[in-house]
């Protein structure tokens, strides 16, 4: 038995971690009675730089103690000279180093050190970016260095081309690197914009090579998300632009509504009609501050059979739309939402590949979800009405195959089945005709500012909940609302009614509910 090394029992090594762990604790929380002490008795001296160097060495996401070492150095910089404030400086930068190194993804360290780079008079800010890219060689996915890099790389004056040369070099090494990815979705903008449509992020020719190596990338590994959403921000998947939706103008009441929400009270809309004249008197259907919807009563004089509203929002951009007379004496105008982009034949074949190469994918892997999601996108970006049927088939599929996500799946479906209701309401131009989206299995409301004009809403048939019909609030024209067979409460219905003034006539069922 003699010169044998006696290993531990299980319970022997649990017993001397435990008192490891309380050990430190102790010395823990000592260090921090300390420091709070000298805190709160104003002490930002050397000493209290010590103390909290000795915890954050081992512990650097303690957010507490870099707040402290900062609000030392704004005490020290009062009485220290120029050059001692300079080594403090390099010190603590040198501090941060060592402490990334025990946590390359510390948000304290980082940020402190991005702290004392933009405090000191003199930084340098290229040996910055040389430090980023010797940690992404550790770790290329390390997406606190990624995001210092670019903050750096600003400071530094590199040039977005070199940039985009190391993001090209970090996805071929790993194609699973959403930060390069992202990364080079903020390049891309600026070195290939798109001149005709600044709703585009680059220009066609940049865009098809870029969808080529996507591809790439994306089959490489299909099970991988990284590749995946970088295709969805190359087809151009967002929210509508600011800008003027609908108005109508019905027995002394305008309505009008806008894209996104803004504050009317800090805008101006101008145009032919006496309601419009004068900022004051507009009300948000939600009564919040800024909302898509508004509504003004006053009567109004008929100047002109048809006039331009002049919407001039916060910024003072000027957004317009032609409004028509209607019968009646009622002024009606909407403006049809861009839903998708426009694309080039060579972008366009290059997405039918893309599409045909999901297709075989599916064959092999048909619950692969990312290439369902993807192939529906892709269809969308093709020919958003030719296969919208089928697009919907991919989200309903999609539900099953990726349960945890069935409610974003429902209601992406959802929106594209809104967008094509609404699209062909609008193209047929009678707005006293029913706005019908029954039976759509619908789940959620998009799009509800453009329904604000219409006087009748059908959305019987549905999988509506209560919480959808705080949207309806904007139907302030709608005279009756059809909501049958659609999982809603009593309670929910009469507050909606009440908060519509009333005057709507509102068909509704409880019988699903208890």
């Amino acid at each position: 038995m003699h010169g044998r090394l006696k290993v531990r029992t299980t319970e022997e090594e649990a017993a001397r971690k435990k008192l490891e762990q309380d050990e430190k604790l102790k010395l823990y929380q000592a260090a921090m009675k300390e420091i709070r002490a000298k805190r709160d008795a104003k002490e930002f001296d050397r000493d209290l730089l010590d103390l909290t160097r000795k915890l954050l060495s081992s512990n650097p996401d303690i957010y507490t103690l870099w707040n402290i070492r900062r609000e030392c150095f704004q005490e020290l910089r009062k009485t220290l000279t120029e050059e001692e404030l300079r080594d403090l400086h390099t010190g603590d930068l040198h501090f941060t180093e060592q402490c990334l190194q025990v946590n390359p993804k510390s948000y304290g360290a980082w940020h402190h050190r991005s702290w004392i780079l933009e405090t000191r008079p003199d930084p340098d800010w290229k040996r910055e970016v040389d430090l980023c890219t010797r940690y992404l060689k550790l770790d290329e996915r390390n997406f606190h260095c990624w995001d210092y890099r670019r903050y750096v790389a600003e400071k530094a004056g590199v040039q977005p081309e070199s940039e985009l040369e190391f993001c090209t070099q970090k996805i071929q090494t790993n194609f699973s690197n959403y930060s390069s990815w992202h990364y080079r979705s903020k390049l891309l903008p600026i070195l290939f914009p798109h001149e005709s449509d600044p709703q585009r992020a680059i220009n066609e020719e940049k865009l098809q090579s870029e969808l080529e190596l996507v591809l790439t990338a994306a089959f490489t590994d299909p099970k991988d998300s990284s590749a995946w959403f970088y295709q969805r921000w190359l087809l151009g998947y967002s929210e509508l632009p600011l800008d003027l939706a609908a108005f109508r103008y019905s027995g002394n009441l305008a309505t009008v509504a806008f894209t996104k929400p803004v504050n009317l009270h800090k805008c101006q809309l101008t145009g032919s009609l006496d309601v419009l004249e004068g900022a004051g008197g507009w009300r948000s259907a939600s009564g919040a501050a800024y909302d898509t919807t508004w509504t003004k009563l006053g009567e109004s004089t008929v100047k002109n059979g048809t006039f331009e509203l002049i919407f001039s929002d916060e910024q003072q951009q000027e957004h317009r739309m032609d409004i028509k007379a209607s019968e009646g004496g009622e002024y009606v105008g909407v403006k049809l939402p861009k839903f998708e982009h426009i694309f080039g034949k060579a972008v366009l074949s290059q997405l039918k590949e893309q599409l045909e190469s999901c297709s075989q994918l599916l064959e092999f892997e048909p619950d692969s979800k990312w290439t369902l999601l993807t192939a529906a996108l892709l269809m969308r970006a093709i020919d958003r009405k030719a296969y919208h049927t089928r697009a919907l088939e991919y989200m309903r599929k999609l539900q099953e195959v990726d349960s945890l996500r069935r409610g974003y799946y429902q209601d992406l479906g959802s929106k594209w089945a809104v967008e094509q209701v609404l699209e062909q309401w609008i193209e047929a131009g009678d707005f006293n005709a029913a706005l019908d989206l029954s039976s759509l299995q619908i789940t959620s409301l998009a799009y509800e500012q453009f329904m604000s004009i219409a006087k009748e809403v059908n959305l019987a048939g549905n999988q509506l909940g209560d919480r959808s019909l705080a949207k309806l609030v904007v139907l302030r024209n709608c005279q009756m609302l059809n909501l049958q067979q659609n999982p809603i409460s009593r309670d929910s219905v009469e507050a909606l009614r009440e908060k519509l003034g009333g005057q709507i006539e509102i068909l509704a069922d409880f019988s699903n509910n208890n």
